[in-house]
Parts: C-alpha cells; sequence; structure tokens
C-alpha cells in the first residue's frame, strides 16, 4: 500500500500547476526529489522499478530481427537455424541490421540511471541498512554490467561512461567520450559484475530484483562470450577518427586475455553450482517413463517456483503482457487475432536430436534401401521414440495439443504405392533433385501437375490455403482434404511452414478466447541453473584445450561431463558413456550441441554461434550464411491406397535465405552518433 500510496502521490504533483515567478526559490513539487527518492527501501522500489524497466532483458518482447528489447509485435524470423519465421521473407540476415543501431541510444539512458543511483546514494546511506544501502549499491553496478554486456556483444568498443555526464553544466565538447577498445569494454564487463557480486544479497530481497547468484550466473554468460570472441574472432580494426582498436583484440594478447575470461566464466558458474541454491528441475522427472519425462519438462517453464529459475521475468494481464501464444499457436488453434505459426522449428534444428532413423551423415531417414519412401501405419510413428525433451520443444505432425491432434499434413498421394512410392521432387521425368536448383514447391512436381511418369494422371493433391482445398475420396465414403488443418499449404505462411511447430513456452490452458497479441502471462526463464552447468562444461572444455589446471578440488573433465550427462539424463536423451566423451576438440562439439538443444528458443543460441564465430562459416545444406544459407523442412504426405503416411525432408519451400558475413559480427554504430561526434568512430570498413 505504501508503494501505491507514493506513486499516486508523484502522479497528483505531476498534475499540478504552479507559477516560477512566485516559487523561484522552492523546488518544483512536479519533480520527484532524490530525498524522496532515497529515503527508504520504498523510493527505492520507484528507482529501482525505472531501471529494471529498461533492463536489456532478452525475453518475450526481444525482437532479434528489430533490437528492440520491449517491442509490441514480436517480429518473427530466423532464430539462429531453429525456426524459420513468419515474416523472414526470402532474402534477410539472422539478425535485423537495418535497425541495428536500436539498442544504442536507450543503452546509455539506462547507465546514467545506474551510475546516478552510484553517485547519490552515498549522500543518503543513513536512510538504510547496511545490508540494504549495500544491495541497492549493487543493483547499480548489476545493471551496468548488464548494458555493457548488451553493447559489447553487438558492438565490440564502447564509449565507457561511468559517471553520470552533467550536461549543461558542463560543456558538451568536455562530455565526448570516445569508444574503448573491446577489451577495455569486457573489462570493465567484469568489473561491473564482480562489484555487483560484492555487495548484492545473496538472496533477493523483493521479488523481481537480483542477487549475488544471479550477478555470477549472468557474469559468467559474459565472460563465456568475451573468452570466445578473445580466441575465435579473426576481424580487428581501428576507429578512424581516435585510433583506437575499436573491434577485435591485439593478437599479442588475444590468447592470455582468452584464458582469463574463460576462467572467469567457470570460476563464477561454479560458485553457482556449490551455493546449493539451484537444481535440474526434476518434480515429475521418472528415469523409466519417457512420457514423464516430456512432462516434465514442459512444466518446468510454466513453474515459477522452480529449483531451476535463478532469474525470470514475470508478466500479469493487464499491466504487462506479451502475445507467444497468439503468435505461435498451430492454426488450427488460432486466436481472434489472426496470428498462428510464427516461428516453425526447422528440421535442421530436430536432426540434432535423438530417438528417430537417421542415415550416415545424421539427417533424418525417409528413404529405405531402394530409394523408396519408408511408410508408417501412423504419422506419428515416425517420432514415437523421439527423444522427451525434443517433444517438449517442437510440436511433430500429429501431436496432441491443447486436446487436439494438431493435423499437419502436406499433401495426399494417390498414385500407385504396391512397388513403393518413388521421391516426389521430380520434374519432367527427370532425376530426383533436392538441391535449390531443384523443384521449390511440390504443386511444380510431376505427380502433381500429371507430367513424367505420371503423364495423364494426375496422383498429388495440395492445398493452397487454410480454406481452399484439393479433396481426395478415401473408401468408405470419406473426403479427405490435402492439406492439414494446420498446414503447411502451398501459399499460406500462417501454418506450419516447415512440418512443425513450436511447443517451447507455449501455455497449454490458454484458453482459446484469450488467444489474442496481449494477453498472454506466462513468465520468461531469463537464466535458469542448466545454462549455468553449460557455461561450466564449455569454459572446462576451452581450458583444458589451452592447456589450463583447473582450481584445487576441481577436476575440469569431470565437472564437464557429469554437467552434460545430467542434462542428458534429465532430458531422456541417449547417455553419455564415459569423461572421454567431452574431451578434446571432439568434446567441446558435443557441448555445443548440447548448448544449442537445452537452451533452444531462449534467446541464447543465435549469440552463441555468433561468439564462436561460425554463423558465417558453418556448413548448411551446401552453404554458409556468408553464401545465403537455407534451411530444411519435413513434409507428411498420406497416401490413400496404403493409408500410411511418408515423409519428404528437404529445402524449406519457401526458399527463406539467410546471409550474414564476418563484418557484420559487429553492429554499425548509429549513422547520426557517428556523423555528429568528433570522437565516435564507425565500425572499421563499414
Amino acid at each position: 500500500m505504501k508503494l501505491k500510496y507514493f506513486l499516486f502521490t508523484i502522479l497528483a504533483f505531476g498534475n499540478m500547476v504552479m507559477s516560477c515567478k512566485d516559487y523561484l526559490d522552492i523546488p518544483p513539487m512536479n519533480v520527484v526529489q532524490d530525498k524522496d527518492l532515497f529515503s527508504d527501501a520504498t523510493g527505492m522500489t520507484v528507482y529501482l522499478s525505472r531501471m529494471y524497466s529498461q533492463m536489456p532483458f532478452e525475453d518475450f518482447k526481444y525482437s532479434p530481427a528489430r533490437q528492440f528489447f520491449d517491442d509490441w509485435l514480436v517480429t518473427p524470423g530466423a532464430n539462429s537455424g531453429e525456426s524459420l519465421g513468419r515474416d523472414a521473407g526470402t532474402a534477410m540476415t539472422s539478425e535485423g541490421y537495418s535497425r541495428n543501431g536500436a539498442y544504442w541510444g536507450r543503452a546509455f539512458n539506462l547507465l546514467r540511471d545506474a551510475n546516478r543511483l552510484l553517485e547519490t546514494l552515498p549522500e543518503y546511506k543513513a536512510n538504510f541498512s547496511d545490508v540494504d544501502y549495500k544491495h541497492f549499491i549493487g543493483e547499480a553496478y548489476f545493471a551496468r554490467g548488464m548494458v555493457f554486456y548488451a553493447l559489447a556483444k553487438r558492438y565490440g568498443g564502447v564509449p565507457l561512461v561511468t559517471s553520470v555526464l552533467k550536461y549543461p553544466e558542463v560543456p558538451a565538447a568536455q562530455l565526448e567520450i570516445p569508444r574503448a577498445t573491446e577489451e577495455e569494454t569486457w573489462n570493465q564487463v567484469l568489473a561491473d559484475f564482480d562489484l555487483a557480486i560484492a555487495n548484492l544479497s545473496a538472496t533477493s530481497p523483493k521479488r523481481g530484483y537480483a542477487n549475488k547468484y544471479v550477478a555470477y550466473s549472468f557474469k559468467s554468460e559474459a565472460m563465456l562470450f568475451a573468452g570466445s570472441v578473445a580466441k575465435y574472432n579473426k576481424i580487428t580494426g581501428f576507429g578512424d577518427k581516435t585510433g583506437v582498436r575499436v573491434i577485435g583484440f591485439d593478437a599479442n594478447n588475444a590468447i592470455a586475455a582468452s584464458k582469463k575470461y574463460y576462467k572467469e566464466a567457470y570460476n563464477a558458474a561454479r560458485e553457482v553450482m556449490k551455493s546449493g541454491k539451484y537444481s535440474l528441475y526434476k518434480k515429475k522427472w521418472s528415469a523409466t517413463d519417457k512420457e514423464a519425462q516430456y512432462q516434465n519438462m514442459v512444466d518446468m517453464f510454466f513453474d515459477v517456483s522452480s529449483s531451476e529459475n535463478i532469474y525470470i521475468k514475470e508478466y500479469k494481464y493487464p499491466d504487462l503482457t506479451h502475445g507467444y501464444d497468439a503468435y505461435n499457436i498451430p492454426r488450427q488453434l488460432m486466436g481472434g487475432n489472426g496470428y498462428s505459426a510464427g516461428n516453425c522449428p526447422t528440421l535442421d534444428f530436430v536432426e540434432m536430436f535423438d530417438g528417430f532413423a537417421k542415415n550416415a551423415d545424421g539427417t533424418i531417414k525417409v528413404f529405405d534401401e531402394n530409394g523408396k519412401y519408408l511408410m508408417f501405419d501412423k504419422v506419428t510413428d515416425i517420432f514415437a521414440n523421439a527423444e522427451p525433451r525434443l517433444r517438449a520443444y517442437v510440436i511433430f505432425p500429429g501431436d496432441v495439443f491443447k486436446g487436439e491432434v494438431i493435423e499437419i499434413r502436406r499433401g495426399i498421394f494417390t498414385g500407385d504405392a504396391s512397388n513403393g512410392i518413388s521421391p516426389l521432387r521430380i520434374v519432367n521425368g527427370g532425376n530426383p533433385d533436392y538441391t535449390v536448383s531443384g523443384p521449390s514447391n511440390y504443386n511444380q512436381v510431376d505427380a502433381y501437375k500429371a507430367t513424367g511418369a505420371f503423364a495423364g494422371k494426375k496422383s498429388l493433391f495440395l492445398s493452397q490455403n487454410g480454406t481452399t482445398h484439393e479433396t481426395v475420396a478415401l473408401p468408405g465414403g470419406i473426403t479427405m482434404n490435402a492439406g492439414g488443418k494446420s498446414g503447411p499449404f502451398t501459399s499460406d505462411a500462417t501454418a506450419a511452414m516447415t512440418g512443425f511447430a513450436v511447443r517451447k513456452w507455449l501455455n497449454p490452458n490458454m484458453p482459446q478466447s484469450l488467444l489474442l497479441e496481449a494477453r498472454s502471462e506466462q513468465h520468461f526463464v531469463l537464466m535458469r541453473y542448466a545454462e549455468i552447468l553449460l557455461n561450466a562444461a564449455e569454459a572446462a572444455s576451452e581450458l583444458m584445450l589451452a592447456g589450463e589446471q583447473a582450481p584445487s578440488g576441481d577436476n575440469f573433465q569431470q565437472i564437464a561431463f557429469d554437467a552434460i550427462k545430467d542434462i542428458r539424463e534429465r532430458a531422456g536423451a541417449v547417455p553419455l558413456v564415459s569423461a572421454n566423451d567431452v574431451s578434446g576438440q571432439a568434446g567441446l562439439e558435443l557441448i555445443r550441441k548440447e548448448r544449442k538443444k537445452e537452451l533452444a528458443f531462449e534467446n541464447k543460441t543465435l549469440w552463441d554461434i555468433r561468439r564462436w564465430r561460425t554463423q558465417h562459416s558453418e556448413m548448411l545444406n551446401g552453404y554458409t550464411q556468408a553464401d545465403g544459407a537455407y534451411y530444411k523442412g519435413l513434409y507428411p504426405f498420406y497416401s490413400s491406397t496404403t493409408g500410411k503416411y511418408f515423409f519428404d525432408a528437404g529445402l524449406d519451400e519457401g526458399r527463406r535465405r539467410f546471409r550474414l558475413t564476418e563484418q557484420e559480427y559487429y553492429f554499425l554504430i548509429p549513422g547520426g552518433e557517428v556523423s555528429k561526434s568528433p570522437l565516435i568512430d564507425q565500425q572499421p570498413g563499414r
């Protein structure tokens, strides 16, 4: 009540009109003054609320394509190969570089608030207990560390504004701060997180506040990023105006810096692990029950009291909501806004998981030894033994969600299947072509156009969209729509365009009437214990490869092995055999893959492949993102003559192509900031 009264008082003062002529010597009453804000914990709640409202948290309202942290309409788009987005287009990068300066200005607003708290609170120290005073100082350092971290991973070296810039008291020319080196910037991130850790309470004094272990956790993530950039980044450059190395590390110091940051990442993660405050969520988990493992993974993201939650962002109608459910619900469950399937998991993502037949190269097996489609009695059979974690993240064709079978079907094949069914992607009697040069859409193939081997007899039926269907008469007088209720369709981007729908984060109890843009309330887990285990494992692996010794009492290889083993066990994945599984370069790659799987759809993976500097160069379906990479889908078909299902795996029909050059690991500084400043440098070569 006290906080509500305080806020009401501020608003009431804001409506008062005063005469400057009569009250020149009296502080205006419509301005909240320091003596009010810093009078007690209630005033600090107001101040911290403002700071937290500006934090660069990448949650439900974060848009990678637009670089907004509180976007209203979150732009669906490519997310590091995990999914394809409805609005992605056919030739865009996986980050929105046209808007990539969007965060720059807002970052410095929050820096000012954090610096002002650090400079002003000491004047009112007597109003607080020592514990509360230290905690509030820690909150300021935590906010500053988060801002510099968000800036560093986007821009490299940035102006290190660590005090309030008092304009107009000080002339603007004297307040110009040039970009620091990238190494100096990462060192500032480290210093601020360490100061936050030194001051913050071990337990958050108020729900939503940080604490010592929250700071340790984000420090671990940030230092893992810094260590990766120091080791793997290959480009560097100096600003034209200052001659400062604003991107990249000095080659003479990069290896040492990398080791330092990896050690900091490892030690921070270990402090969280040794605290005993957190553990992997296993409320419904059972070692012998795959269904329980699946349900446990689903429930984990909706349980506010989860032992795995280190830091979450909460939402509550009507004050703060998001639209994740409305944007991503399968089409057949579409709400009143007319949105659905905004992000559809790719086959490339699905193929990383265990529990279904694969070819020698790790791709999903859809053909038999004779080059004919494998046939399945039920559409769900192909993923019947899939890793429970994958089922909790992705809706497969035929899965049940909200009590309804999710009908994902690309088409119906009516041709002869007595000798098996040959690959569909054939045009004009040629050979099957699953390359970019082949048919991009099934309405181009012989079976649909009645050409080639199907001359004169149309044998493939498709649906154009959710309301315009070709139909097929089945035995028993049944008529079946060619496409499923949730797609994929020939020309409708509101359906499962890759053959999958996203499951993770979708609220299974959301009433149909509330599937609207601003009605979702589920919280977002910004930091959880599984990531801490993955951070420790990756940092340990990197330090082993660098020849470093583990701290006293630790064994790098055992720590990494136990972390990955525990995560895979909880996920229902194939168990690791021995600690040798995480040794050497192969062990590092295994840890990275596990990270991609576990942290999918949490706004983590895209930053991981950027810090590893693999996004532009890693081969994907014959291309790199420097060339323009394509992703794959898995398309289910029903055979009317056999009553069975088969699947065709190939490039996404929309041919959505994603590009990124090595230079684009560093976002452009906003042009206006560069042009008006005598000291702010643009990224070298841009």
